[in-house]
């Protein structure tokens, strides 16, 4: 999704954006990034590459499956739900995330539970994923409207008042 201030970017419709996993801004290269990026490119001395294959589909499938495996403890769970339902309630919000945010929280954590060879989330990986999983979700209040990080400081907000549950390592 490109800024809004581009030339010839709309918003999306709010059913449009609630089906986005996750919303990442990656802003610019540094200075030595984007020249490595020209050395790159000249290097490869045309516009056209080949990506090499790291898995099949029989690979993608176990991936999978092994994200589907994480474990998820009840209190978590509910440390979601309560992330995600205190976007509806927040005054600076007119519309809170749908239970989609949730669901896209609880992918994004086992994933990221997996990749660090965990077989469990933690409530850590939660606050480390709300921001990106749900300020594109909310509909802010009119008057904030033009400020570019008021969803991020709402979840921000929401992630450190709603209780943390603790967890013993599974």
């Amino acid at each position: 999704q490109n800024p809004i201030e581009y030339e010839g970017t709309f918003p999306l419709p709010e059913a449009q954006l609630d089906r986005f996993i996750m919303k990442l801004s990656i802003g610019y290269p540094s200075a030595t990034d984007e020249q490595e990026i020209l050395r790159r490119r000249r290097e490869r001395r045309e516009d056209a590459f080949t990506l090499q294959r790291v898995t099949d589909a029989d690979g993608l499938l176990a991936m999978r499956h092994v994200v589907e495996s994480i474990h998820v403890d009840p209190d978590v769970e509910r440390y979601i739900v309560d992330i995600v339902r205190a976007t509806r309630s927040h005054r600076h919000v007119a519309v809170g995330a749908s239970p989609r945010g949730g669901l896209a929280l609880l992918k994004l954590t086992r994933a990221w539970a997996a990749m660090h060879g965990r077989d469990y989330i933690l409530p850590d990986d939660i606050k480390y994923f709300a921001q990106t999983a749900l300020s594109h979700r909310l509909i802010l209040e009119p008057d904030l409207w033009t400020d570019r990080g008021a969803a991020d400081e709402v979840i921000s907000e929401i992630a450190r008042n709603v209780p943390v549950p603790v967890i013993n390592e599974v």
